[in-house]
């Protein structure tokens, strides 16, 4: 349990961006009576500038890196397509095997590059929109709320791995293949007994080796598709009502909001300029006591 002092100056400190915000929907004939009803006090909490330029070039290199990644990956695939013949044969050949590697990583490299994309346009909607947006409304009954961007640089990582999933789901896929390739080995034997005994052990590895190329690559694809959904939310804001139901929590100075039906977010205040740190801390307790929940810090 840890007690914060209260800041003399929380109303008029320059660095808090404090606006009037009136209602904008249901206008009619009377609605100049229903804005008045309405007005509620926003309190705007930016991303520091030297904690947005940090990450912002984090974000930039790792993009870099990707896109080098898939250029090189695509100029391997390119080359070693012409370093073989492509005729038809019952088994996958060693050859395929490698240029579908260099595809994948081509391709995961480009997926995480649009991550990567997509965080850094919500990092800089942060710094210039606000990271933690908190919504008073003075009407009784109506409760406050705020809203958060997770913007620290644990999605960065959190991309990382998604790509190096996806690298060793894939590597299991051709593992599976594996005793399909053996079949081109087996059938270029010198002796008949060793070609039909060591293509029937292979064509037997291979069922077991299907069922596991399909799992991973059922993985991948569901990976996929996930994807876009975590692609959507990250780095985006998502808004919780200050009332009973929602639970707040800061330790180590991560702050973590849950709340029935929505998505749990986790706030790194630290990314916060200095300043606004301890300004947002003075006003999430106040709502709190007002509300008569237990303040833990």
């Amino acid at each position: 349990m840890g007690s914060i002092k209260q800041h003399p100056n929380l109303e008029t400190n320059e660095q808090i961006r404090r606006s009037s915000q009136f209602g904008q929907q249901g206008r009619s004939p009377r609605g100049e009576e229903l804005v008045v009803q309405l007005v509620q006090d926003a309190y705007r909490f930016d991303l520091g500038r030297a904690q947005y330029l940090h990450i912002r070039i984090k974000g930039a290199l790792f993009f870099c890196m990707l896109v080098i990644c898939a250029c090189v990956a695509m100029a391997v695939g390119i080359l070693w397509w012409k370093s073989y013949p492509h005729n038809f044969t019952p088994y996958l050949k060693w050859q395929d095997a490698l240029l579908g590697l260099s595809w994948f990583i081509a391709f995961i490299a480009l997926g995480g590059g649009v991550l990567v994309v997509r965080f850094l346009h919500a990092l800089r909607a942060g710094y210039t929109q606000g990271m933690v947006t908190l919504v008073e409304n003075p009407q009784r009954g109506h409760s406050s709320a705020i809203t958060v961007r997770d913007l620290s640089a644990e999605n960065l990582k959190s991309i990382f791995w998604i790509m190096n999933s996806a690298f060793w789901c894939f590597v299991t896929v051709l593992i599976g293949l594996l005793p399909v390739m053996l079949i081109g080995w087996t059938l270029h034997l010198s002796n008949i007994v060793l070609i039909i005994l060591t293509t029937s052990i292979a064509i037997v590895l291979s069922l077991a080796g299907f069922v596991l190329s399909i799992i991973a690559a059922f993985f991948i694809v569901v990976g996929c598709i996930g994807l876009v959904s975590f692609c959507r939310k990250l780095g985006s804001s998502h808004t919780y009502q200050l009332d009973k139901q929602a639970t707040i929590r800061i330790d180590n100075f991560t702050l973590t909001i849950t709340y029935p039906g929505e998505t749990e977010s986790l706030v790194d205040l630290n990314l916060l300029a200095p300043d606004h740190q301890e300004q947002l801390l003075l006003l999430l307790r106040k709502r709190w006591v007002d509300i008569e929940q237990i303040w833990s810090l």
